[in-house]
């Protein structure tokens, strides 16, 4: 009997001290979720009043009707006929500041602003701004020429493809000064912050991994990597815009939140030295039938159920972690859990005031902060881990400081050796581009001073030896205009081209046809170098000298266009239709050669073929011939990627 009352007394006092452990820690999370509310509504940046818009006449489902702003739509999906909001402002040029702007700092999904009837902004393309919980706000400089002096127009389409409804706040209209702080304000905490907070998360989570293949006897680590992961791709993935109509991106998107949530109550269980329920695995099946519905259906059915499956999920899953936390703090009575206990409920109520902002129980507000608050509960998390691996660290101190060392020493080394490849590099691409300018001056230039010489040796005089002076010089000018910097675009080397060529073509009576067939010319090439550029104008030359003279023709055309439908030849360059590429053709209305029989006796005609083939092959070019009675017509197929050498010459 006395052993019977004993543990009857026990039992009492068991729970009179769980009481007061449980007690003290309650009021103090009241504490910090009052603290939270108080500096949600402290930190809210301000926005400059004296310039807001808020009168607006709203037409709406084919009804006008006045509104104030902020104000909320009543569609949720309305592509086809999105809201307009319609209003005014007053400009005056005499006492208004110079350069004038328009600024929204929220709304849902996209807007396209304009003003006199001009639209001056369209968020659809800023991906990041088309997320409802980005808050992300946007700015517009007006033209001062759109400007009127007195009253002006102000349209607003609101483009809305739910479900939550539509919501556009205050618009602000005024000079950009008094704008651009706000604006900035509202970037630093709604852009910038999130964008740091994730590279933060993402780092944390490859440490975290690196941690579980070390120790994979506590999956601890891997849990919680596997949810920083899913919270990355949700920060960093770009949502899809319609009317785009893929929906695997916004499944992944939108399955990431209830899972990552998920994992967190996962993590807190195995954190605390508890074991995971089996039924426990129950909280990861909304967000995989999101996930899956995702993949399979279209818009709108993944947003809906993420509404009606996945927001709820994530606040259970927070409940849950503020019930594993507090018994873990009544039995543990440790830093790590009280922490992680106090973020977990700044977190949860965030998600009470996103869900009052959904919900449209806090009128005129729509600001979500429930993945920056997400970074709270990861501060608690790493303080958590700094605690539980302080012992450790300070054992591996001497080893870090001798590793510091040694990682100094092998840093210095590996960069001088650094700067002695980057010079030896430096040094071996000097003397490639000196060894191909020689090579082009030689079999240019050098043969036109050759027979100059010749030709006044043998007491030629007149018109001769000039021509041979003029071909010299230009010669020379075409070496020095492809060492011109042209960024890759070889339009640029062309257009100095065709003007040497009308002039060569002038005196001969012959018309020079330029036809660029596609909008763009040619693609651009960063990797072009100047010598690339010497073949394919000497081919180009060679072409032109041969339908003067020997084809006798009578117009010249020459057809520049961009392919890419894998009608490619698949000779050099590789095309394979897996890529744009240019083609240029030379073509002559002149009287045409035999290809099999006459060019191989015709010595001179020959090698000129042979020099245009090996300088085509030398750029990676495919190159093709084709003459008949009708005329000559020569095709540069140009690579996609041009070769860093002449390797590939033949």
């Amino acid at each position: 009997m006395s052993e019977i009352a004993a543990k009857a007394a026990v039992k009492p006092a068991r729970r009179r001290l769980l009481a007061s452990r449980l007690v003290p820690y309650l009021l103090i999370q009241a504490l910090i979720v009052v603290a939270t509310i108080l500096g949600l509504r402290l930190l809210q940046p301000s926005d400059p009043d004296a310039f807001a818009l808020g009168e607006f006449s709203l037409r709406e489902d084919g009804v006008a009707r006045p509104v104030m702003l902020p104000h909320f739509t009543s569609s949720r999906y309305s592509l086809a006929d999105p809201p307009l909001y319609t209003g005014a402002f007053t400009f005056r040029r005499g006492d208004a500041a110079p350069g004038w702007s328009v600024f929204l700092p929220r709304f849902s999904n996209a807007v396209e602003v304009a003003v006199n009837g001009v639209v001056v902004l369209d968020s659809r393309r800023d991906a990041n701004a088309n997320r409802p919980d980005r808050n992300t706000p946007q700015i517009a400089a007006i033209p001062s020429s759109l400007l009127r002096e007195g009253a002006n127009e102000i349209t607003v389409r609101l483009l809305v493809w739910g479900p939550l409804k539509g919501f556009l706040d205050t618009v602000y209209v005024g000079p950009d000064a008094a704008l651009r702080p706000a604006y900035e304000t509202r970037t630093l905490l709604f852009v910038t912050l999130p964008v740091v907070f994730s590279a933060w998360q993402s780092i944390l989570a490859v440490i975290l991994a690196i941690m579980w293949l070390m120790r994979r006897r506590e999956p601890v680590y891997g849990v919680l990597a596997a949810a920083m992961v899913l919270g990355v791709i949700q920060a960093f993935s770009p949502p899809p815009v319609p009317p785009a109509t893929v929906s695997r991106l916004a499944a992944v998107l939108l399955a990431s939140a209830p899972m990552e949530s998920a994992l967190i109550v996962v993590f807190g269980v195995l954190f605390f030295g508890w074991r995971w329920p089996r039924y426990g695995t129950l909280l990861f099946a909304p967000g995989i039938v999101v996930f899956v519905v995702g993949l399979i259906a279209g818009p709108p059915l993944p947003r809906i159920l993420f509404l009606v499956l996945g927001i709820p999920t994530v606040g259970v899953c927070l409940f849950l972690m503020a019930c594993v936390t507090a018994a873990a703090v009544v039995r543990r009575q440790d830093a790590a859990s009280f922490t992680l206990g106090c973020a977990v409920s700044i977190v949860l109520t965030c998600w009470v005031h996103d869900m009052l902002s959904v919900f449209e129980i806090m009128s005129n507000e729509r600001i979500f902060v429930s993945r920056l608050s997400y970074s709270a509960m990861l501060v608690a998390i790493g303080a958590g881990l700094t605690w539980r691996f302080a012992r450790a660290l300070n054992q591996v101190d001497s080893f870090a400081g001798q590793l510091v060392t040694r990682v100094r020493e092998v840093e210095e080394r590996l960069k001088a050796s650094f700067v002695r490849e980057e010079a030896r590099a430096r040094a071996a691409a000097l003397a490639d581009e000196r060894t191909r300018l020689m090579r082009d001056l030689h079999d240019g230039l050098g043969g036109q001073l050759v027979s100059i010489v010749a030709l006044s040796e043998r007491g030629h005089e007149g018109p001769t030896i000039t021509d041979a002076a003029r071909a010299a010089l230009k010669d020379l000018r075409l070496v020095i205009d492809s060492m011109d910097d042209i960024g890759g675009d070889l339009m640029l080397a062309l257009g100095s081209w065709r003007e040497r060529a009308t002039a060569q073509l002038r005196p001969h009576d012959i018309a020079l046809d330029w036809h660029v067939a596609t909008p763009q010319g040619l693609p651009l090439h960063p990797e072009l170098r100047p010598w690339h550029v010497i073949q394919i104008v000497r081919i180009l030359d060679e072409a032109v000298t041969n339908a003067v003279k020997h084809a006798q023709a009578r117009h010249i055309t020459v057809t520049i266009e961009t392919r890419g439908d894998g009608q490619g030849d698949g000779q050099a360059g590789g095309h394979g239709g897996r890529g744009p590429y240019g083609v240029i053709s030379v073509a002559d209305d002149g009287k045409g050669f035999a290809l099999a029989g006459e060019v191989a006796s015709a010595g001179q005609t020959a090698r000129g073929l042979r020099n245009m083939r090996s300088r085509a092959a030398r750029c990676g070019a495919a190159f093709d011939l084709h003459s008949d009675s009708s005329g000559t017509r020569v095709r540069l197929q140009l690579p996609q990627i041009f070769p860093d050498s002449d390797a590939a010459a033949s």
